[in-house]
């Protein structure tokens, strides 16, 4: 049996106040759904995606053709079974796959580019919230997210308890490092510093900054594999030559991989939008929303009442390592909330989440499921 799917936009029905002190009229959320939603609406799974990621979650993507980005977790029979859940993914305001973003027109009928104003991943949250008040879903069975998933996963949490039974965390923290930053800075300089970026004015022009994008890409997809991984993968092996060039092209493999994730990375994303998501991640620390504690952001998940909690890590992860979230199920273990934690072994570092690991579906699906 194949998943129902529909692809949908919806514009939600009133301005969407932001953390700035800004708010923004006329939003639009893209989402995408599978499978039948229950008559008591029991059964809807919201799955938040990463930082590049989009709501084709399990269907082809109309860019680049590929299959859905959890394609392998989201369908019938699978560990997020679409022939019992409903299972909704939609794309973040600030994005570029339809909900409103940088690219987006405003009222005077031209791109917002740099007058977009500054979002958190709260604002993101409330933008979700504006799509299951729109569909009519008040409670969740599930909200689930990796990397930037989790954190809008935890803010769903925290700010809106009553919304989820569950909160599925995975690779996953409640605030950005100081090390974070920096990757992220490094990116937005590339963009920032590319001539085609035009101090953002570059949508009708002839050029785009796909260099100072390609180049944010391959900086952040550095962080998303481990030592491990790479080696193994590529190791000090040469492209496509037998020696050394002694010049500047890609003689190593793992250069010509990352040239590749660059340049294939700008045919689906917008620069502007990838400033606008990185800088509301990095604003992400769930601690100071809330006074300062971390525990008092899950106040209201005492034992018995709001959600049940799940956090998983993986070894190899230096990005969101194991401590972030052990540093988070601490702060839901001084809440009195009811929390599951493990952390996985895989070589593939950050991205595990998104690769397969057996032990991952496993618990995954224990959760989901129970």
């Amino acid at each position: 049996m194949s998943p129902t799917l529909a692809s949908n936009s919806l514009k939600l029905a009133q301005d969407l106040p932001l953390d700035s002190g800004q708010a923004l009229s006329g939003v639009e959320v893209a989402y995408e759904t599978y499978g039948e939603l229950a008559a008591d609406k029991s059964n809807a799974i919201l799955i938040c995606h990463a930082l590049t990621g989009d709501q084709y979650v399990a269907s082809d993507h109309p860019i680049t053709g590929k299959l859905g980005w959890w394609e392998r977790v989201v369908g019938p029979g699978k560990v997020i079974d679409t022939d019992r859940y409903h299972v909704i993914c939609a794309n973040v305001i600030g994005s570029c796959m339809g909900s409103t973003g940088p690219a987006s027109l405003a009222s005077d009928g031209k791109p917002y580019g740099m007058r977009f104003p500054v979002i958190t991943i709260r604002d993101m949250v409330r933008g979700l919230v504006g799509l299951l008040d729109g569909l009519g879903i008040e409670r969740l069975h599930t909200v689930i997210g990796g990397s930037m998933g989790g954190m809008q996963a935890l803010s769903l949490a925290a700010n809106w308890p009553e919304r989820a039974e569950r909160v599925l965390v995975i690779a996953s923290t409640a605030r950005h490092s100081a090390q974070n930053i920096a990757f992220h800075e490094v990116g937005r300089q590339a963009i920032m510093a590319d001539p085609n970026w035009r101090e953002g004015e570059y949508y009708g022009a002839d050029s785009s900054p796909d260099n100072g994008l390609a180049v944010a890409r391959m900086a952040a997809h550095i962080t998303y594999l481990s030592e491990e991984g790479l080696t193994e993968k590529f190791g000090r092996r040469l492209q496509d030559r037998d020696a050394k060039s002694f010049g500047f092209d890609a003689d190593f493999q793992v250069e010509s991989y990352l040239r590749y994730q660059g340049s294939g990375f700008t045919q689906r994303f917008d620069a502007n939008s990838y400033l606008y998501i990185t800088r509301a991640m990095d604003y992400f620390d769930l601690a100071e929303e809330h006074g300062g504690k971390l525990a008092d952001a899950f106040a209201g998940h005492v034992m018995g009442k709001g959600a049940r909690f799940c956090l998983i890590s993986f070894d190899s992860d230096w990005l969101y390592p194991t401590a972030e979230s052990r540093h988070i199920v601490h702060a839901l273990n001084a809440a009195g909330a009811p929390v599951s934690f493990v952390e996985l072994s895989a070589p593939f570092g950050h991205d595990s989440f998104l690769l397969d690991v057996p032990a991952l579906d496993r618990v995954m699906k224990g959760f989901i499921d129970g």
